[in-house]
């Protein structure tokens, strides 16, 4: 029988009772679909499926969108991009590490993926796991004055600016990444396409800066919107098990990742992304 039990008070859906390989009744998905667009995180516990069945089950939920680092993607599914420390003929076959900073996935993008969907494979004994946060509860929490005070501003995102806080250890952004890399103005408030309640969208960890506004004004603000989005009661931290599946909606989430020992310590995991909504007759919420 189908459950649905709260994370946390303030962020995330457990879904128990459902194999998501199996038949899911419109009825069933429609009540999962609800709670992730209502509480931004879905978590699947005790899942066994392959890379066919990990695409048809991200499927229900939207058309798949791939807009990262091809050289990952599984061999024979390149719509999973493949994030591990293991390696085939002494060459990485995925990301050792990423996003060890808050942000919003593809923020960097004038349209970016609606969600993520992480299947655990193999993971190590300590480390490794992924914190998220809800900004629809953080900026439900804003006080009345900076709601009105953000209300219609615009923020910078810039890829290269975020290269050295992003990956410190990586060379600077090459001529041909500088001229590729544009910088994007995202609003600062997003109003979620389906449930149309508001989020903060500042992004995590990079100082961004409000288009418009002088540095002396927009750093500090910026500063003060990131750090309260992340205040203990709007996050969850998610230590993952062999068999976890966890779907995030990024119109409404930010998420990080945490260091494991990868020289000591096998992972393995698949996601995959998602671009917008299923086509209609695929039972899911209006």
């Amino acid at each position: 029988m189908l459950e649905l039990i709260p994370l946390t008070d303030g962020i995330g859906t457990e879904v128990r009772g459902i194999d998501v390989t199996g038949d899911i009744s419109d009825a069933d998905f429609d009540r999962i679909y609800r709670a992730w667009i209502d509480t931004t995180v879905l978590l699947f516990r005790d899942q066994d499926m392959t890379p066919a069945q990990h695409i048809a089950f991200t499927k229900r939920f939207g058309e798949i969108y791939t807009y990262t680092r091809s050289q990952f993607n599984h061999d024979e599914h390149p719509e999973i991009l493949i994030l591990s420390n293991l390696t085939r003929d002494g060459k990485p076959i995925g990301s050792a590490y990423s996003g060890r900073v808050w942000h919003s996935d593809g923020h960097y993008l004038t349209e970016p993926p609606v969600g993520s969907m992480l299947y655990a494979r193999e993971v190590p004994p300590v480390g490794g796991d992924t914190w998220f946060a809800n900004m629809v509860a953080a900026y439900d929490a804003l006080p009345e004055r900076t709601k009105e005070r953000i209300d219609g501003l615009k923020v910078i995102i810039s890829r290269v600016q975020s290269r050295p806080y992003n990956y410190p250890d990586r060379p600077a952004p090459t001529p041909e990444e500088r001229a590729e890399w544009v910088d994007v103005a995202q609003p600062l408030v997003r109003v979620h396409e389906e449930s149309g309640r508001k989020a903060i969208y500042a992004g995590g960890n990079v100082p961004w800066r409000i288009e418009g506004m002088p540095e002396e004004e927009s750093a500090p603000l910026i500063t003060f919107l990131q750090e309260f989005s992340v205040r203990p009661r709007f996050t969850y931290r998610h230590q993952w098990r062999p068999g976890d599946i966890v779907l995030w909606d990024n119109r409404s989430a930010m998420h990080r990742a945490t260091y494991y020992d990868h020289v000591a310590h096998r992972r393995l995991m698949h996601r995959t992304t998602l671009a917008g909504r299923p086509s209609a007759g695929t039972g899911t919420a209006p």
